[in-house]
């Protein structure tokens, strides 16, 4: 089992935890954890870039000039592609970007990340994180008592208003759900803090 310590929100030691070594602990598998975050930029692309053919742009219904006789290329309509204002050859079209990835690859990207922010010590696991209202500077007091900076990520095990409200004002800090994260967003912040109680359902999930 790994160990690991715990914090109060006043960012001192509450005592230490063992992780799972199967989830915390692996050997980071990085051609699957860039397949899975290639996979979900690709996903989240709207593909609504659009370029008109020469059969879309205005004009050019009546042949220019005659076929033969004046010594000039013949041409047949002034939208074609080579023509100023003509129609984009090739262009790109409304589509869709997704696709899908086999399901065992993100949760071993997950476990990837996860066990890589455990090896660096850029996880951060409180015995509760509770607010009794919403309000930043709450928020912004425990992560200064934490000592993060840059993005932060924080892992809940449910919804919690308090906390996600309180933390969307600052600069840097994100706020997630253990049943929704994906390795694209533990990848891309410096810290990942999270509770007893997320790790516990981070553990049930990923068992």
């Amino acid at each position: 089992m790994l160990k690991v310590n715990i914090y109060n929100i006043d960012g001192k030691k509450a005592g230490d935890v063992e992780l799972k070594e199967e989830i915390f602990g692996i050997v980071p598998n990085e051609e699957v954890v860039h397949n899975v975050v290639v996979n979900y930029l690709a996903n989240q692309r709207q593909g609504t870039q659009s370029t008109k053919t020469r059969a879309e742009v205005s004009g050019g219904g009546k042949k220019p000039w005659r076929q033969k006789g004046t010594g000039r290329a013949r041409q047949g309509s002034i939208r074609a592609p080579h023509w100023i204002k003509g129609g984009i050859a090739l262009g790109p079209k409304p589509r869709s970007y997704s696709y899908r990835i086999n399901k065992k690859e993100k949760r071993l990207a997950v476990k990837s990340v996860l066990s890589s922010k455990v090896a660096e010590e850029n996880m951060i696991i409180l015995d509760k994180l509770e607010l009794k209202e919403i309000k930043t500077k709450n928020m912004a007091n425990i992560l200064n008592n934490l000592k993060v900076e840059g993005k932060v990520f924080i892992l809940l095990p449910e919804k919690n208003e308090n906390v996600q409200y309180s933390s969307r004002n600052i600069e840097g800090v994100k706020t997630g759900l253990v049943t929704n994260m994906n390795a694209y967003e533990l990848l891309n912040c410096d810290k990942i803090i999270l509770t007893l109680d997320a790790v516990k359902k981070i553990e049930e999930v990923y068992a």
